[in-house]
């Protein structure tokens, strides 16, 4: 019997170390409640766990994400480069995303990042009314350790 998204993606998490997979989820269930009837993209990439948020099932409607990897998560702004950040919390000097590192879910409810939130999903379609739905786009067969090497171990 196949797997549903939702089993999918808590074995994408499991892949992480307990503390990061407890600030995952913190974070997903946060963004969830912040954006209902948003579209959660999931992809197991070669670099990253990416959790993409958006109004359409399509990845480039995307409006903000959540990128894990080993050692750190990431809310990542896929058009922060024209979001307004007086307070200088975006990171990053690609052409069109910006991100900035979580070490808590409690910091998505901090004013400069809400209203970084709040001026992402000005600038996007809006979201639909309803539920969140989960859909997975892509899974690499090869990829990077989700857990940092133990120090002295053989690598």
């Amino acid at each position: 019997m196949p797997q549903t998204p939702e089993q999918q993606l808590r074995d994408f998490i499991a892949k992480f170390e307990p503390r990061e997979q407890r600030l995952i989820r913190a974070c997903r269930t946060a963004l969830r409640k912040r954006l209902p009837g948003a579209y959660e993209l999931a992809y197991d990439n070669y670099n990253f766990l990416v959790i993409g948020y958006g109004p359409t099932e399509r990845p480039s409607d995307a409006v903000l994400s959540l990128a894990a990897r080993a050692g750190g998560l990431g809310l990542c702004f896929i058009h922060g480069v024209r979001l307004p950040d007086p307070a200088g919390l975006l990171q990053g000097s690609g052409r069109q995303t910006r991100f900035l590192r979580l070490e808590a879910a409690a910091e998505l409810q901090r004013p400069a990042v809400e209203a970084l939130i709040k001026a992402a999903l000005a600038r996007a379609k809006p979201l639909s009314q309803g539920r969140t739905r989960l859909i997975i786009r892509s899974v690499s067969a090869k990829q990077r350790p989700r857990r940092k090497p133990v120090r002295g171990s053989a690598v």
